[in-house]
């Protein structure tokens, strides 16, 4: 594949990351910042692998499904985990990732 195909996937990581960032400082100002811990470091480890994602994907790395074999799993995880939570921002940081999930699979299938 040549970066253009991977656009989309790009795209989806970079907005993916954005929603990571917000929840995670978001969940920081909660009362029981407890309950949200492994929403936070689920929302670092996303944010963290899509921005390497995206990186090389840009680059059209040799390891770019491996890579987003990867960045699929931890999307997933990590939507699976903020749908858990009511508030808007988890909610929102969730679509987001699912949307990054399914732009990762859409370049393995």
């Amino acid at each position: 594949m040549d970066k253009q195909e991977y656009q989309h996937c790009i795209a989806a990581c970079w907005q993916c990351i954005t929603a990571c960032q917000h929840c995670t400082l978001a969940s920081t100002k909660e009362h029981d910042i407890a309950i949200k811990a492994k929403c936070i470091a689920l929302n670092i480890e996303c944010a963290i692998i899509c921005t390497s994602t995206a990186q090389l994907l840009a680059i059209n790395s040799f390891y770019a499904k491996e890579l987003i074999k990867i960045c699929a799993e931890i999307c997933s995880n990590c939507a699976e985990e903020c749908f858990k939570h009511h508030e808007e921002y988890c909610q929102s940081c969730a679509k987001a990732c699912e949307r990054c999930a399914i732009a990762c699979h859409a370049i393995l299938a």
